[in-house]
């Protein structure tokens, strides 16, 4: 009887832990519109999942960093790049693409982002 108890309780726990790391990330992030606007207005966030300045791009959109058009330019083993990002050149990470044609290297602000994709930033 001891041991059904014991098990029990385990079950219980990790209910509870799934059901709120499913609960917490399905919370919308402070940023989302932005984010969904910027995929919107045709812009692409090339990046790699070993680089540092790709992560602090994401950081700066918190858990909304989901939500924007992001491109893996990395293989798996972080040891050459995927043809998406080859055949548009990318050369170092992160690089951002605009409709309009402009690119830009390295980790842009968020007002930046805004003004180059005339998208808002939500005030919170």
């Amino acid at each position: 009887m001891k041991q059904y108890t014991s098990w029990i309780i385990i079950v219980a726990a990790a209910a509870a832990i799934i059901g709120a790391m499913v609960w917490y990330s399905s919370k919308p992030g402070r940023h989302d519109d932005f984010a969904a606007c910027i995929e919107k207005s045709g812009a692409k966030f090339y990046g790699a999942f070993w680089c540092p300045h790709c992560q602090e791009q994401k950081a700066l959109f918190g858990r909304s960093a989901r939500k924007l058009p992001y491109v893996e330019c990395s293989t798996p083993n972080g040891q050459a790049q995927l043809p998406a990002c080859t055949e548009k050149k990318v050369e170092s990470y992160p690089t951002w693409h605009f409709a309009d044609g402009t690119v830009r290297q390295g980790t842009i602000s968020l007002a930046e982002l805004s003004s180059l994709t005339n998208c808002p930033i939500a005030k919170q």
